[in-house]
């Protein structure tokens, strides 16, 4: 019985002491919401006396709203700005306090690269409007999306995933990238697509560019391969514009993956291979024609059996 009353003895000294402790301007301090009115809300603080945050001392997000936004119970964190406003509260600011802890996160979430989601405000000169964790963010026109966007009105409202590219907290200047996050995402997609492709499989695809050592093959999906010269055709040609021209249509044998590189071959396709069309969707166990399976019929032949 005396071991159940020791612990809540000790919160209770905690707690008095606490409520005597002398807060001081430019504390950060935690509470619980216990009100919400149209024009303040009240804190309780563990204190002596209770704490209030004016409206115009909430949110800089010109979208805040103090109904919809804050409720009671929330815990918070607010910024002492007087220990008495005359009738015995303590004058608290959420935005300050948010303003602060919020440049922290964003350095942090900046150093490692973190994907976050904002939800964009407006559409200005050369970009987008958006607020992250309480803070203005811009996103530049040409970090918006992979392509080329002419209409940025079109984003208002809209939830972007995004990155941290530039924050200086010296000149409040936050700059996002959703290009980024897009950029990564698609060459995770296209890694993962590359390490399905499979070894034999013959295909047909798009040429897209012509150099002198070979051609690149759009085989689709937004993959490209490489036909190196020497694979293009049984004879001996000099540049491959020779027996070759953009936007032709071949069909290619898939000789290689490796590195995220993609080896293809013109000269290597027989007259009567099978053509997937969709290369991620042909069988695991798929095997070309010049792959020989491993069944006793192969084993055994050439080899001669005396009677």
């Amino acid at each position: 019985m005396c071991e159940e009353m020791i612990p809540s003895m000790k919160s209770f000294e905690d707690e008095i002491n606490r409520s005597f402790k002398k807060l001081k301007k430019g504390d950060i301090i935690n509470g619980t919401v216990i009100g919400v009115s149209e024009t303040q809300i009240n804190v309780d603080l563990g204190y002596y006396a209770e704490g209030i945050i004016k409206l115009e001392e909430l949110s800089n997000d010109p979208k805040f709203s103090i109904k919809a936004d804050i409720q009671v119970g929330d815990s918070i964190k607010a910024m002492v700005l007087s220990d008495d406003d005359g009738e015995g509260n303590i004058v608290l600011s959420l935005k300050q306090a948010t303003d602060i802890l919020a440049w922290d996160k964003l350095r942090a979430a900046f150093h490692e690269h973190r994907e976050v989601s904002v939800k964009i405000s407006e559409a200005v000169n050369a970009g987008v409007v958006t607020y992250l964790e309480g803070i203005r963010a811009f996103i530049p026109a040409s970090q918006i999306a992979l392509t080329y966007v002419e209409d940025l009105t079109e984003y208002v409202g809209k939830t972007l995933d995004v990155e941290i590219i530039t924050v200086e907290e010296s000149n409040r200047k936050l700059v996002l990238s959703a290009k980024e996050v897009a950029k990564k995402k698609e060459e995770k997609d296209k890694s993962s697509k590359i390490s399905k492709l499979q070894k034999g499989i013959v295909t047909t695809g798009v040429i897209e560019k012509i150099a002198p050592y070979g051609c690149f093959v759009n085989i689709g999906d937004g993959l490209t391969g490489l036909v190196h010269i020497s694979q293009i055709c049984g004879k001996h040609i000099k540049h491959p514009s020779e027996v070759l021209k953009e936007g032709e249509e071949v069909k290619v044998k898939i000789l290689d993956v490796k590195d995220g590189k993609i080896s293809l071959s013109i000269k290597a396709v027989e007259d009567r291979e099978e053509v997937i069309e969709e290369v991620e969707s042909a069988p695991l166990d798929y095997t070309s024609g010049e792959e020989a399976t491993t069944g006793l019929g192969a084993l055994l032949k050439g080899f001669k059996f005396d009677n």
